[in-house]
């Protein structure tokens, strides 16, 4: 049994999320192949060499693979994946992006963002926005699975350098290009990796609030800064800060959640955080009910008062 994990990075760096898929590809047993395919990552495919218990990683480079678009990657992925038996990616907005389209072209099923392996044909993953746990058995001759990369500990250490394959990149599919790319530069540590998040919601009252009270706490905690869809969608923050079931899953050390009232949408997206922290005035708000320390109060007292205490 041979296992393909496609590696998530940005041309330059590996994410840190291929480390937890790649113990997820561990589970499953069998010989571990990783993709690099962008553009100009010849410094990512030397870094998946020595990740620990690769036996080779293949790697495409072409111009159009460099955004990462679902098209051009699933048609490198179909062309090379029944050659494997299980296909892995992190189900974060890069599995995401090309897995089920990958998945259709090789008419299977998508077995999308597991959190436990049982059997190299059998998954659990969480369904009604975490409240239930289904498994799944798959008797697809390719399995595409996207893995919840907070369920999953990071594979530790490094490993002897795995052997490098060059790959012919498929011709640009032509179907889609990235115009622009926009990125906004921070020092604080990535959403999904961090160990500190500190989280608002709709009960801050706007930007400038979520940006006053919060940004000092996050500096002092050198945490990650997240949000509740609630205030995405009100316009406080960009919407790559958000956490929950339809934005991204976290399981830090701390999670402070700040004015959030803790809809079950949010919930799926934290709750297995090791220490959760609520400050909310409502004391029935649902956040208390998955809170280790919850604080009743008005935020805007509470939280500079945490700040300067620390």
């Amino acid at each position: 049994m041979t296992l393909l994990v496609v590696a998530e990075h940005d041309n330059h760096n590996l994410k840190a999320s291929v480390r937890h898929v790649l113990t997820a590809a561990q589970a499953l047993g069998g010989e571990i192949h990783v993709l690099v395919a962008g553009c100009g990552c010849e410094a990512v495919a030397e870094a998946a060499r020595a990740l620990p218990g690769v036996a080779c990683v293949r790697w495409a480079e072409d111009a159009s693979l460099g955004d990462g678009g679902a098209e051009n990657l699933a048609l490198l992925v179909t062309r090379i994946a029944r050659e494997y038996s299980h296909v892995l990616a992190a189900a974060s907005a890069f599995g995401k992006n090309w897995a089920p389209r990958a998945a259709a072209q090789l008419d299977v099923a998508q077995i999308s963002d597991i959190v436990r392996v049982d059997a190299p044909d059998t998954f659990t993953r969480p369904i009604y926005a975490g409240s239930v746990w289904a498994t799944y058995r798959s008797t697809d001759p390719v399995k595409v699975i996207t893995v919840r990369p907070t369920a999953f500990d990071a594979a530790p250490g490094e490993g002897a350098p795995a052997p490098l394959e060059r790959l012919d990149a498929e011709p640009g599919s032509g179907l889609s290009s990235r115009k622009d790319l926009s990125l906004s530069p921070s020092e604080r540590p990535e959403l999904e990796s961090a160990r500190v998040v500190v989280s608002g919601g709709r009960g801050l009252g706007s930007g400038e609030r979520f940006k006053a009270l919060l940004e000092p706490l996050a500096d002092k905690l050198n945490a990650a800064l997240g949000a509740s869809r609630a205030a995405v969608d009100s316009g406080y923050v960009p919407n790559d800060y958000q956490v929950g079931q339809t934005g991204k899953v976290v399981a830090p050390d701390l999670y402070i959640a700040v004015g959030i009232s803790g809809a079950i949408q949010h919930l799926a997206g934290m709750k297995s955080s090791r220490v959760i922290v609520a400050i909310n005035k409502d004391p029935d708000a649902p956040i208390f009910s998955v809170a280790d320390y919850g604080l009743v109060g008005d935020l805007n007292e509470i939280v500079p008062q945490l700040t300067a205490a620390l």
